[in-house]
């Protein structure tokens, strides 16, 4: 069974290239031909004359390549074959277009096929699109017809398939954009009695619709969204005729929620000793802030009197393990304003400045022949960590701004809520009271 993946290079090529032209991993061991291949270009000048035609297009920059990985069941085909079917591939895919070469790995139980190509074409100087459906319509198609004539499996897939993001956040039960929108599709669902009035509950929550006779794929857009997000790519139980469904079903009492409510999360209890009582610290600053946070994200149970947050603010539960890691960051270090964070920025790369400085030396002496790899690869070690908690710095720097706008905003929305709410007591209080005459 043939499976394949692909994998834009977005820099160094020429590392790439070495790895896929690994004799160790192309050799046969019975002192057989080497399984590489090159289309289009000359096996052992592929990386120069790629990038010769990058310049000579004026096309350096962006993705650099493509490498896709064509992988087979162990014991289905032998290496020849392999790579022979991945020439194969390769060349009815890229035509008389794109430079690439090809080989066959050895290294694993399972054979694979590496194919590494240019991403600007040599004859007219197009780039080549790597999109989601030219995987499923070009590559996977492609790959499928070439299995089928040398009698490999090739694997039919059950379903329409999804994005990568929307699928590894379901796996590991992050929120999504999708997702949200279905939460607000259904909360508009039970709320309303008929179709018109569906849409109209959407409206009023912010989104705006793309629907009608000329339209041929109704789409939503969330509020402060990008782009439309048509309702056949939410899944079953959200286009047209499953949403008239669904409110027929309201109508007639049948509970229609798709969503199934979270379940609460475990609680385990440690049995142990009692343990001496601390003062209680009070956040503040920084700190204080991304608790906040974190609080409106839904970390911990919000009352029930909160008003519903804005769309955009609920759509930061896509970052919040992002925001948590920041949160631990702080609290490790005791950082609470932007002079903290500013120290603890130039501490982290006078240390790093300091490390580089002396692993520059080594290099310098390993080029006399001394033998000091031991010594770099502990600084490079010791640099790693460092570098990162530096990058964190520059991130919290950029997500407080963001906070705290996305804070107020939920201010505003209370406030807003509070004001409807004083304007429909008054107006209940102000109106005149009715009394019926006394029964005679």
């Amino acid at each position: 069974m043939a499976y394949d993946k692909i994998i834009p290079v977005r820099a160094r090529l020429d590392h790439c290239a070495d790895y896929v032209l690994n004799p160790e991993k192309t050799s046969l061991p019975d002192g057989g031909p080497r399984l590489a291949t090159a289309i289009n270009c000359q096996l052992d000048t592929a990386y120069r004359d790629m990038m010769d035609t990058k310049r000579r297009w004026g096309k350096s920059g962006g993705v650099q390549g493509y490498h896709i990985i064509h992988s087979y069941t162990p014991g289905e085909v032998t290496p020849m074959e392999a790579h022979e079917m991945g020439v194969e591939l390769a060349q009815r895919l890229l035509g008389d277009k794109y430079e690439a070469i090809v080989s066959t790995h050895l290294d694993h139980d399972h054979l694979h096929c590496h194919i590494l190509f240019n991403s600007v074409g040599f004859m007219d100087g197009a780039k080549f699109r790597n999109t989601f459906q030219d995987y499923y319509r070009d590559i996977r198609g492609i790959s499928n017809e070439v299995s089928r004539a040398h009698g490999v499996s090739v694997i039919e897939p059950e379903a329409k398939g999804e994005h990568y993001a929307e699928w590894s956040a379901g796996q590991s039960g992050k929120a999504t954009v999708r997702g949200l929108i279905r939460q607000d599709m259904d909360a508009a669902i039970n709320s309303a009695f008929t179709y018109q009035t569906f849409w109209e509950q959407l409206a009023r929550m912010g989104y705006t619709i793309k629907r009608g006779p000329n339209v041929k794929h109704t789409a939503v857009r969330p509020p402060g969204g990008a782009r439309f997000i048509r309702l056949a790519s939410l899944g079953d139980g959200y286009t047209e005729d499953a949403i008239k469904e669904r409110l027929a079903g309201v109508r007639s009492g049948i509970s229609t929620a798709q969503s199934p409510p979270p379940k609460p999360p475990r609680r385990y209890t440690v049995k142990r000793g009692p343990l001496p009582r601390r003062p209680r610290q009070k956040l503040k600053g920084f700190r204080a802030l991304y608790v906040h946070y974190l609080y409106l994200l839904g970390i911990r149970r919000p009352s029930p009197k909160r008003p519903p947050l804005p769309f955009s603010v609920r759509k930061e539960v896509t970052r919040l393990n992002r925001y948590v890691a920041q949160f631990r960051f702080l609290q490790a270090n005791r950082v609470d304003n932007a002079a903290q964070l500013a120290m603890l920025g130039d501490a982290l790369q006078a240390e790093i400045d300091a490390l580089t400085d002396q692993r520059k030396d080594l290099y310098r002496r390993k080029r006399r022949g001394q033998d000091v790899d031991g010594e770099i690869q502990a600084i490079t070690q010791k640099l790693r960590p460092l570098r990162q908690k530096l990058k964190t710095c520059g991130q919290i720097e950029q997500s407080v701004q963001h906070i705290r706008s996305q804070t107020e905003l939920c201010r505003d929305a209370q406030r807003k809520e509070q004001e409807h709410q004083k304007a429909i007591t008054k107006t209940c209080q102000a109106r005149p009271q009715k009394f019926s005459p006394p029964d005679r």
